[in-house]
């Protein structure tokens, strides 16, 4: 195994290149339940048939843990936005559409959704009355079991050669309601600076799913709060600063 060649380098993580195999190693610090969980996830999301990149071991390398996976020759989404800026709008409706079609899967043994955001939501450093009216407020949003990634950004799909699109990174994956998923996805395009994205995502994944936008507009402070326990002091700051945005009844 050859570990000379960087493709990504993230927080507590170093991605390689060995020709047709992928290999992400893990700091020594790096939770072992963690990273078994992101090999299981992935596994699962195989079985739905979803184009992403099959797992082929998990293994050590050096003291350290490290999921090897197939290798997906092409460029990120994000990368061909910023190369082609005139073909943005092509490229989102993509993005959407390749979202649209994940949320149809299910996937029965992957976490709750809800389940994963009340633990969060607990986790975090918001008073008991604000953490109250959080657990009431996810409660309260309709139960769905559908294939949710939790990270899905143009960074996250890779287009192949051949125009396949590949979606990678499924960590953070779970079972439950699609909005929640897109009110991720809207608050990554903030947290990347790109606002005038964000607007745009959201305007066509509530046309193209038929889904209201204060709906979605509902889960921001609930998916923010569970979200800001990871993460640096300013995404943290940048995220809580969402936890109070939507008032309703």
């Amino acid at each position: 195994m050859k570990l000379d060649q960087v493709i990504a380098l993230r927080n507590k993580k170093t991605v390689y290149r060995d020709g047709d195999r992928c290999i992400k190693v893990f700091n020594e610090d790096y939770s072992k339940a963690d990273i078994l969980n992101e090999a299981l996830n992935q596994a699962r999301i195989e079985e739905t048939g979803l184009h992403i990149p099959r797992i082929l071991e998990v293994t050590t390398v050096d003291g350290k843990w490290a999921i090897v996976t197939e290798f997906i020759e092409g460029k990120t989404l994000a990368q061909l936005m910023q190369e082609n800026p005139e073909d943005t709008d092509k490229y989102m409706e993509q993005f959407v559409d390749l979202q649209l079609e994940m949320h149809k899967k299910t996937c029965p043994m992957l976490t709750k959704l809800k389940d994963k955001m009340n633990r969060k939501i607990s986790q975090t450093q918001l008073d008991a009355t604000t953490r109250y009216d959080l657990h009431t407020r996810l409660e309260s949003m309709p139960k769905h079991n559908k294939v949710c990634h939790g990270d899905f950004n143009p960074s996250n799909v890779i287009i192949a050669g051949d125009g396949t699109p590949y979606i990678l990174d499924w960590s953070h994956a779970t079972q439950g309601n699609a909005s929640a998923d897109a009110a991720r996805t809207y608050l990554l395009f903030w947290l990347s600076g790109d606002i005038e994205g964000a607007q745009k995502y959201l305007e066509l994944f509530c046309k193209k799913s038929d889904t209201a936008r204060q709906y979605v507009q509902k889960w921001m402070p609930i998916v923010a709060a569970s979200q800001s326990v990871k993460g640096n002091a300013s995404e943290r700051e940048f995220l809580l600063s969402w936890v109070g945005v939507v008032d309703y009844q």
